[in-house]
């Protein structure tokens, strides 16, 4: 090949690359573009540098470098495409990001209302059966005295109330009972009537009085009953034994109700309160419910473990519940007062801040940061930065928070905008969420290793990498293998996930 023919193709390639890596630029501006189509950015006609169509032009800006400002109209030095017009009527909440409706149904975006109410809290915890110690009856002797008879009770038997335990003879009331008989036929009521008294101090019941009353004959042997129907505790009576006024014979215990004593974490204690219900599941009888509730919340807390225990009364008319079963508490909490509510799938958690999505008027939306307190079964309560009656978007968070970080929109506080429309309040970006599809190589329950596709929003091409999860429940379900979609962020010391969920669904 001649060296003027070798020159021209040499030409010919040059030219080709050049156009080729042009074409590539503006297809991939193109693509960005057509990534935030929700934003409409209308031709402006300038009639001054500081206005268009008469709007207050604070600065023009490229979408794909928003952090750049230039004070003029014109091509922008980093794409061929004209700069976009950035209002200042667009400043603030009024402005927040237009979606189109259509655009908006195509990307499911869901919206909840804000409302208000109280915050139940379901706890779980385990605890064991005990005996009611609220239900205990100690048997003593009121005299000295002699064991003549037993009737084969042990520790540990269950009884009724009024079954006998021991037959217990009394010198000293045969005496004293001979003498007020004695004076009952002797007709002196006075001295009887004194003789009768003097049988209540020796310890003599009344109902055996009466029995020696009418049956005129002496009655120094007495048979102990058990005062209430329960378990045996311990029983100290055998036969021939002498007793001594004021000593134990038996401790009975009840047996319905029962305690349920529970451990509550500490951090879950603050809504058990007395009265509150229970439903305690039995290891011993699977599948059934018992009700009880609160009865005593204790005031120390266990250094180990760091739980409160709580004391609950169960009813047991049938005796099926025993000291020392094991049982599954489950104690409804809710607060007293109440508060502001979203659901937890509208909150964005960047790290340093907690923002959601605002819904505003003409398909527009804003980031609006807050302040949350207490979480429980799917809601979360606000405590500042939204108002009653206001909607928050819970589906397609990530695709507008794209868009608002593309746009550089600013929020500010709820109590800064409310003091003063014009104060210059402190301003921070909204977070970027990217967007990736990938495959499960293994899974934690703080992180996760995916084999990821290319992530456009961040100019990466396919690999293997861990991410942090931001919460444990993103992973449930999830195993090795699965292929899931994934919306994640950048904090300070990696990539954090916020939305998860298996290929097939948003996540």
């Amino acid at each position: 090949m001649s060296e003027g023919k070798h020159s021209r193709v040499k030409l010919a390639t040059i030219v080709a690359l050049v156009a080729g890596i042009g074409a590539g630029a503006a297809v991939g501006y193109w693509i960005a573009s057509s990534r935030a189509p929700t934003t409409r950015h209308e031709p402006a006609t300038t009639s001054d540098a500081g206005s268009v169509e008469g709007r207050k032009v604070l600065y023009w800006y490229d979408p794909m470098v928003p952090n750049q400002h230039f004070d003029k109209p014109g091509k922008s030095p980093f794409m061929d495409m004209q700069l976009v017009a950035r209002y200042a009527d667009e400043d603030g909440e009024a402005a927040g990001i237009r979606i189109d409706p259509q655009v908006k149904q195509n990307l499911g975006i869901r919206l909840a209302p804000v409302t208000r109410g109280t915050l139940a809290d379901p706890v779980i915890a385990v605890g064991s059966i005990r005996w009611n110690e609220r239900q205990v009856a100690v048997v003593q002797t009121r005299t000295a005295g002699f064991v003549a008879r037993v009737y084969g009770r042990a520790p540990g038997d269950v009884i009724a109330k009024g079954a006998p335990l021991a037959d217990l003879l009394v010198p000293e009331w045969a005496g004293a009972q001979a003498e007020f008989l004695a004076l009952l036929r002797a007709g002196d009521d006075i001295l009887a009537r004194a003789a009768q008294e003097r049988l209540q101090l020796l310890g003599m019941p009344p109902e055996l009085i009466s029995k020696v009353k009418s049956s005129g004959q002496p009655q120094p042997v007495i048979t102990i009953l058990a005062p209430i129907g329960g378990v045996v505790q311990t029983l100290d009576v055998r036969t021939g034994m002498s007793l001594d006024a004021g000593m134990t014979l038996a401790r009975i215990n009840g047996l319905d109700p029962v305690w349920l004593e529970a451990a509550v974490p500490e951090s879950q204690s603050a809504g058990v309160t007395v009265g509150r219900r229970v439903s305690v599941a039995l290891a011993a009888y699977p599948g059934g419910q018992t009700l009880g509730k609160v009865i005593a919340v204790l005031p120390e807390t266990d250094q180990e473990s760091r739980t409160l225990r709580v004391r609950a009364e169960l009813p047991n008319r049938d005796g099926r519940l025993r000291a020392g079963m094991a049982a599954t508490v489950s104690l409804t909490t809710q607060g007293d007062e109440e508060v502001l509510l979203v659901p937890s799938e509208a909150v964005i958690r960047t790290g340093k801040r907690t923002l959601v999505l605002v819904s505003l008027d003409g398909g527009r939306f804003h980031p609006t940061e807050v302040t949350l307190g207490h979480e429980a079964q799917g809601k979360s309560a606000v405590l500042a930065g939204l108002r009653e009656g206001q909607s928050v978007v819970t589906s397609g968070q990530f695709l507008i928070d794209s868009e608002a970080s593309l746009k550089g929109v600013l929020t500010r506080s709820q109590s800064e905008t409310e003091k003063s429309s014009s104060s210059q309040s402190a301003v921070v970006n909204a977070v970027t969420l990217h967007e990736a599809i990938g495959d499960v190589e293994s899974v934690s329950a703080s992180e996760i290793t995916l084999s990821h596709g290319p992530v456009e929003s961040l100019g990466w091409s396919a690999m293997t990498m861990p991410f942090r999860l931001s919460r444990p429940d993103l992973a449930t379900g999830v195993k090795t293998g699965d292929r899931v979609r994934f919306a994640f962020r950048k904090d300070e010391d990696g990539y954090v996930i916020e939305r998860l969920s298996k290929s097939g669904g948003a996540p």
